[in-house]
């Protein structure tokens, strides 16, 4: 059986999410970003104690098929930017059809008429925030970063940073107190 949890964005969300279904006696199979596989069918009295436990956590169980998919959406992107090493080599359309097995249109309107955002924008957001956490970890530089994150050019990710936060990226990092967002808010 299949779970979908909303606002599940890091490997300590998973990590509760785990001991909240051993809590409650629930085998899981899988626990992912958003999707949870548990063994058993669940019983009411354990999904009302899960749905609790979860919001006492700040996550949200969900059965709505649309507001599902547009978690699924957000999942993959977060997946893609924040924990691969390496970003797809398709094009970021054709990878979340190929990965979701939705229409990329379908998936972009719902998206935009949901969050009020395009995928686009919500995947630029989210590679801004990974270019702010690899110029805080210090390990690369503008160059490798922009390469790392499939920018055309150090000054395409400039530009994107720029429009984005207000800062260049050697402002950014000049700072004393380096300001990210975390990723439930971005």
């Amino acid at each position: 059986m299949k779970l979908y949890i909303k606002y599940m964005v890091s490997m300590r969300c998973k990590m509760l999410v785990k001991e909240e279904l051993t809590r409650l006696g629930l085998h899981f199979v899988n626990v992912d970003l958003g999707v949870v596989e548990i063994m058993e069918n669940i019983a009411p009295a354990q999904l009302e104690q899960l749905k609790v436990a979860l919001l006492q956590s700040g996550l949200e169980l969900m059965d709505d098929k649309k507001a599902i998919l547009i978690e699924k959406i957000q999942n993959v992107i977060l997946e893609m930017v924040h924990y691969n090493d390496e970003l797809p080599k398709t094009n970021f359309s054709d990878y979340l059809s190929e990965t979701l097995h939705h229409d990329y249109t379908y998936m972009a309107n719902l998206f935009s008429e949901t969050k009020g955002i395009t995928i686009e924008h919500y995947i630029i957001l989210h590679k801004i925030e990974r270019v702010k956490e690899l110029i805080i970890y210090n390990e690369l530089n503008l160059s490798e970063i922009a390469w790392k994150l499939h920018y055309s050019s150090v000054a395409h990710l400039s530009y994107q940073f720029k429009k984005v936060t207000g800062l260049t990226p050697s402002f950014f990092k000049s700072l004393k107190t380096k300001k990210r967002n975390t990723l439930e808010n971005v």
